[in-house]
């Protein structure tokens, strides 16, 4: 049997995806470690949810040694996170500025520790074998240095480049013509503006090993099985992805989840609306506020939950039918739930789908942009842009996404895709193909 290592971002979305990999793997036999920071700064209790779900840990580093004070002093950090500004009434809040300040300072660092530190840990641990999340950069470099086999696991969008399909951080739907391209160009060139402070930082390390340099991030996922929880009917049609690359569909209803409190007695029985907004900016407020306004004069019950977002009074007064929670069981609710309100996160979209229900997308950042312009191209949702969010446009949204039947007709088809797709088993299955043969698994 093989020792797996586990290798993603220390955000729920992502160890909810790679996880239940972790735990089929178990399951067959393997031993299964998940390599990352026990803590975040944030409060993200990676190690504690790790251990909780059945799986080993391995300590990159300790969020208390001397290392941690590079998240507040690198020069490569243009701009420092802060919730207080985040969670704050402001109109004006700005997913751009979201997009490429926070994300990429916060990045660059987590590169620069993890390339630092990584190999040491994967070496104490012996692992000899890792699963690797498409957001995780670093973790194709050290996999390459360290000389171990490696798939490449996509929990969030696919963003593999191609003239035809948009970068996966717009809200832009398929275009084949020649201006859709042409449009698409320009964004790829300033997508790879952004990234390139990132790329930077592990081409320095590439070239310090004697390992090839990377000219973008379609370089460095792996050359033996690309595995992601989509299904093709919610990607937009590609012509150029690798022969290795396989479509599984979504892996949350194979493990398990820490059981989360929550008043079913305050249920009503009105159709539920289910809002999330993700674990990271769950608490934005003035969205809190155009949900429950939107929903208001409507015969439906709103639950929102502020994903997991803690210290976060809301001080207004929200409607009737509007419940707000901390956190919720999504994947309870979404069972007794008649739509969704989502940011564009693909877990929350691919469970809402498993369930058969319509979406309205409002997309704050990155990735959540691409999947929102996905389901509305899959006919499953609309999508509303966080700048042209408001009372009256939600509200005109959420009606016509519960009256007209088109939209559920196309969930529930995409539900029965879904549920077919094979899911985690088949995504161990190549995975164990892939690093047992050390050749490329070819979709079939």
């Amino acid at each position: 049997m093989t020792h797996f290592g586990l290798i993603c971002p220390s955000a729920s979305g992502h160890l909810n995806t790679i996880i239940p990999l972790g735990q089929e793997l178990k399951r067959r036999g393997h031993r299964v470690t998940l390599v990352g920071v026990p803590i975040t700064k944030t409060g993200f209790q990676t190690q504690a949810k790790t251990l909780a779900e059945g799986l080993e840990f391995q300590a990159v580093w300790q969020p208390d040694t001397p290392e941690s004070s590079l998240e507040y002093n690198s020069p490569n950090v243009t701009q420092k996170f802060q919730f207080s500004t985040l969670l704050s009434k402001q109109r004006e809040i700005d997913s751009l500025r979201i997009k490429i300040g926070w994300i990429p300072g916060q990045s660059i660092v987590y590169q620069e520790k993890y390339l630092t530190h990584a190999p040491a840990a994967i070496k104490s641990a012996g692992i000899e074998a890792l699963l690797i999340d498409s957001k995780a950069s670093a973790g194709a470099t050290v996999a390459q240095y360290l000389d171990i086999p490696f798939v490449s696991i996509f929990s969030s969008v696919i963003s593999h480049s191609e003239a035809t399909v948009p970068p996966f951080d717009t809200t832009w739907s398929y275009d084949s013509s020649s201006w859709g391209i042409l449009r698409n160009q320009i964004g790829y060139v300033y997508l790879k503006k952004r990234e390139a402070s990132v790329l930077k930082v592990i081409n320095y390390y590439r070239r310090k090993w004697n390992l090839p340099l990377l000219s973008s991030f379609d370089d460095d996922y792996s050359p033996l099985a690309q595995i992601s929880q989509q299904i093709a009917e919610l990607e937009f049609p590609r012509q150029c992805l690798p022969r290795y690359f396989h479509f599984t569909g979504p892996y949350h209803y194979s493990g398990s989840r820490s059981p989360i409190f929550f008043p079913y007695n305050k249920l009503t029985n009105q159709p539920l609306i289910y809002a999330s907004l993700g674990s990271m900016l769950g608490g934005l407020q003035w969205v809190i506020e155009v949900m429950a306004s939107a929903c208001k004069d409507l015969d439906v019950q709103l639950v929102i939950s502020r994903g997991g977002i803690n210290n976060c009074d809301f001080p207004g007064e929200l409607p009737k039918n509007t419940l707000l929670v901390n956190n919720a069981p999504q994947l309870e609710l979404l069972q007794k739930a008649t739509m969704t309100i989502t940011h564009g996160g693909i877990n929350t979209v691919l469970e809402s789908l498993y369930n058969g229900l319509p979406m309205v997308a409002i997309p704050l950042f990155s990735d959540q942009h691409g999947m929102a312009a996905r389901v509305a191209w899959a006919g499953c949702g609309e999508l509303i842009p966080l700048n042209k969010l408001t009372v009256k446009n939600l509200h005109k949204t959420l009606k016509k996404v519960l009256v007209d039947d088109f939209y559920r007709k196309r969930a529930l088809d995409l539900q029965v895709v879904i549920k077919r797709s094979g899911g985690v088993e088949k995504a161990v299955d190549i995975i164990e193909e892939a690093i047992s043969t050390k050749k490329p698994v070819l979709a079939r």
